[in-house]
């Protein structure tokens, strides 16, 4: 890269100043949380990461150095968002993954309802597991079954949700042939993903920080024989011209 190319000190330190920013608002934004699912936390993160993404470019670009940040992205896979800046309407996908983990609690809760409701569909439905989940997702709303997945017999698994613009609400029935397709990802206005990857990158930080304590525990326990002769040898000096 050239130096006419380069960006300028100043705005290297613009944009420090910006992540700080960042960090204020996010951590007021955790503070001030309203529930689990605030958007105003997942708002302030994406704020913070693209924040500390900027910086860290300027920051390679004109001192050749990076930053120690690694946040999981979420918004890194979409292009620049072209839709109206002012949306008259937004479509909220969401896609949650699960694995039948439990076939047996799956079908005997499934059966429970069957018994309660009372509906005559008899045991061909509740004795299936597209059954059973057929009877379960239709009786109980899908933020229920997510927010305690283990008792429906279910592990959860990667899950999405997308808010994208629109223009004006699509008239009634016109995409229920087809809900998920047609998605202009350029009108995506954010997303926000949840996946045990993130987790397994937090732990492995985690066993880094772990062997680097061990490490310096090993050195000090290396020195602290060599710094106890030295105390040792510091006291029999202090002994020797008290005798004197």
């Amino acid at each position: 890269m050239s130096d006419a190319a380069q960006p300028t000190a100043a705005e290297v330190r613009a944009a420090a100043e910006a992540v700080k920013t960042a960090l204020d608002r996010h951590l007021a934004a955790v503070e001030g949380r309203s529930g689990e699912d605030d958007p105003a936390v997942y708002e302030a993160f994406n704020q913070l990461a693209a924040a500390a993404e900027v910086y860290d470019e300027l920051l390679y670009d004109r001192y050749d150095e990076v930053t120690p940040f690694e946040i999981p992205g979420t918004d890194d896979s979409l292009p620049p968002y072209t839709g109206p800046e002012e949306p008259n309407a937004v479509s909220v996908l969401i896609r949650r993954d699960y694995a039948v983990a439990e076939p047996q609690r799956l079908l005997a809760q499934a059966q429970r309802v069957e018994a309660a409701v009372g509906d005559g569909m008899g045991t061909e439905a509740s004795g299936t597991i597209h059954g059973a989940l057929g009877i379960l997702f239709d009786e109980f709303e899908a933020d229920e079954i997510a927010s305690r997945p283990k008792e429906f017999g279910l592990e959860e698994g990667d899950s999405t949700l997308w808010v994208t613009a629109a223009d004006e609400t699509a008239e009634p029935g016109a995409w229920l042939e087809a809900p998920f397709e047609g998605v202009d990802p350029q009108r995506v206005v954010c997303r926000f993903d949840v996946s045990a990857v993130f987790d397994d990158e937090i732990n492995d930080e985690l066993d880094d920080i772990d062997e680097v304590d061990e490490a310096e525990e090993e050195i000090e326990d290396e020195l602290d024989p060599d710094l106890d002769a030295d105390l040792d040898e510091d006291e029999d000096l202090e002994a020797l011209e008290a005798d004197r």
